[in-house]
């Protein structure tokens, strides 16, 4: 039974992932990226990891994608138009990336049933003083760096936004 739920969503985030790339509409986009990170909660509770599952929702889901829908109305963004052609280089990096992620999936595979044993789920991963204190400690400085980045990519894009539709190119300020 907890494979067949674990296959189920795992199915529901490749396929809400893979719309949320090549759907025209970004607020359709947004809305596969909702569904892609609470199907992704719901493989974290799998792992017995229900903090992180909570934390998934409420950060992710509940406020960062809310602030991405928010910016997105805002600017009040269109579809995307189709391109003349596309570039040879997306198709050379595409079909790299798809290769080397089929021969990563193939090599976990081959350990798999060659005889790879994976470690047992302790409650020593799962425990909330450990993740805090990496958090708080070690990858402080990181975290805190992602959260100004995203604060200044939300800015960046209304500023430049703002600036097209604006009279004659005039700057917001």
């Amino acid at each position: 039974m907890e494979i067949a739920v674990f296959a189920t969503f795992a199915l529901l985030a490749l396929a809400s992932a893979l719309m949320v790339v090549s759907h025209r509409n970004p607020v359709y986009s947004t809305m596969s990226l909702v569904v892609t990170l609470l199907s992704l909660a719901a493989l974290f509770v799998l792992l017995g990891a229900p903090l992180l599952a909570v934390l998934q929702v409420l950060v992710y889901t509940g406020a960062i994608l809310v602030l991405f829908l928010f910016v997105i109305m805002l600017l009040n963004v269109g579809r995307e138009a189709p391109s003349g052609g596309t570039a040879k280089g997306q198709k050379i990096g595409a079909i790299v990336t798809a290769g080397a992620f089929g021969a990563l999936v193939a090599s976990l595979l081959w350990g798999r049933f060659v005889g790879f044993e994976v470690a047992p789920l302790t409650a020593e991963y799962v425990e909330l003083q450990p993740l805090a204190r990496a958090l708080m400690s070690k990858y402080l400085l990181p975290f805190e760096m992602v959260g100004l980045l995203l604060l200044a990519a939300v800015i960046a894009a209304t500023v430049l936004a703002r600036r097209d539709q604006g009279s004659g190119g005039n700057r917001v300020g």
